[in-house]
């Protein structure tokens, strides 16, 4: 009888949500401190410990495509044993990668360092989950903001993280660490520090609440056959969104990776390119937030089109401008306005596209296929700027946005 009226209080979801979405803010903070540390010395540290130049493009490389092997495993994961259990393991390994590059420097292994930075690329496997797991109990006429506002709160890390060179030399220093791992060192409790966040603060685990509500249990086995895969095949929406955020990704970084080098080799100081990538990066994250509103207001098809107005905006100033600062800049900050608004719409998308106990699977898929265009854009992007400069590379990206634009204009399925 006793025990009979002792029966748990209702779940208040809203609070819940509301909770979530401060954890998974907080612990993106940190995470973009400890990534924003270490992306400029990464490149460095190769050509420290390799002895030439020519390997420097490894270090975004080797995270962009760690973040590729990492996204479905962890996609799975946090449909077997939810998303407190997915997010703090990619925490973990992203420390364990840390650790390894400081490793790495101090014995002059280079096959080692990648290794460790390929560990580190869990980090923006799982920052990219973090997004979708916001979404998780979000109600369908807020999904975007509160997604968006967990991709905003990446503003306050990626601002911070580049300016810790110093202290992180200082601290590196201070605890007789190799030549320029300061900032890994840092990265490293930055990462567990969010880790313990995600550990304690995501109780009960937003997913599992979700999927409960739709009477499937995680921990019974249950999966879609073919998981992300299969989703392609069979589902127009969901193949549609996950084309959208992989396409825009991959002009975003294709631009962004080869505008320093077209600056630098046309007289532009390292201070002058360094504000032009600031301001590029307040344009991804900052209005984020912005976008999210819109979304949930017009729908993510409308928004994902004036994200694609805003990239055009961009390839036609390094058209017209290829040899101003200020035009490099303007095109730069649009370009990050229109990686936001394809970004948090297209995830939002990915989202509604797919059935709850399918999402996990649509998300891990959408953040691996998005990470590999990241790679391969960056990879394509040095030879076609070595062939045709930096107005033919812009000429030719307008080619992927075209495809989106077509993609969304799709009114089928």
């Amino acid at each position: 009888m006793a025990y009979a009226a002792m029966k748990p209080a209702p779940l208040d979801v809203r609070t819940l949500q509301r909770r979530t979405v401060g954890a998974l803010a907080a612990g993106q903070v940190l995470g973009a401190i400890g990534t924003g540390a270490t992306v400029s010395l990464g490149s460095m540290l190769i050509v420290e410990v390799s002895g030439s130049a020519a390997w420097s493009g490894m270090a975004a490389t080797t995270g962009t495509l760690g973040a590729a092997l990492f996204a479905v495993p962890l996609a799975a994961l946090a449909l077997r044993r939810g998303r407190r259990v997915s997010l703090s393991t990619a925490g973990i390994i992203a420390s364990l990668g840390g650790a390894v590059v400081v490793a790495a420097a101090g014995i002059s292994n280079l096959l080692l360092l990648f290794i460790g930075m390929a560990l580190m690329g869990a980090a923006q496997a799982l920052n990219l989950q973090a997004r979708f797991a916001a979404a998780d109990l979000a109600d369908p006429a807020s999904r975007g903001r509160d997604l968006s506002l967990v991709v905003w709160s990446t503003t306050l890390g990626v601002i911070i993280g580049p300016n810790l060179f110093e202290p992180g030399e200082a601290l590196g220093s201070w605890l007789a660490l190799p030549s320029l791992t300061g900032g890994f060192a840092i990265s490293l409790a930055a990462q567990l520090l969010a880790t313990v966040i995600y550990l304690l603060a995501l109780r009960p685990d937003p997913l599992i609440v979700a999927l409960a509500a739709t009477s499937t249990v995680p921990s019974g086995g249950h999966r879609s056959r073919g998981g992300g895969l299969a989703l392609l095949r069979t589902s127009p929406a969901v193949r549609r969104a996950v084309a959208t955020v992989a396409l825009a990704h991959l002009v975003m970084v294709a631009l962004m990776s080869m505008t320093p080098v077209h600056m630098s080799s046309h007289g532009s100081s390292l201070t002058i390119v360094g504000v032009t990538i600031s301001l590029h990066m307040a344009g991804m994250y900052a209005l984020s937030p912005v976008f999210g509103w819109l979304t949930d207001r017009l729908g993510g098809r409308p928004v994902v089109l004036l994200g694609q107005g805003l990239t055009a905006g961009a390839l036609l100033a390094g058209l017209i401008w290829p040899h101003s600062v200020l035009g490099l800049t303007l095109g730069l900050i649009l370009l990050g306005l229109g990686w936001s608004a394809a970004t948090v719409a297209g995830a939002t998308l990915v989202t509604s596209a797919a059935p709850t106990a399918q999402r996990p699977a649509a998300q891990g898929i959408s953040d691996a296929m998005m990470n590999v265009a990241g790679a391969l854009g960056g990879a394509l992007a040095g030879p076609v700027l070595a062939a045709v400069a930096y107005p033919g590379l812009s000429v030719l990206l307008i080619v992927p946005v075209l495809v989106v634009v077509a993609l969304q204009a799709a009114r089928r399925g």
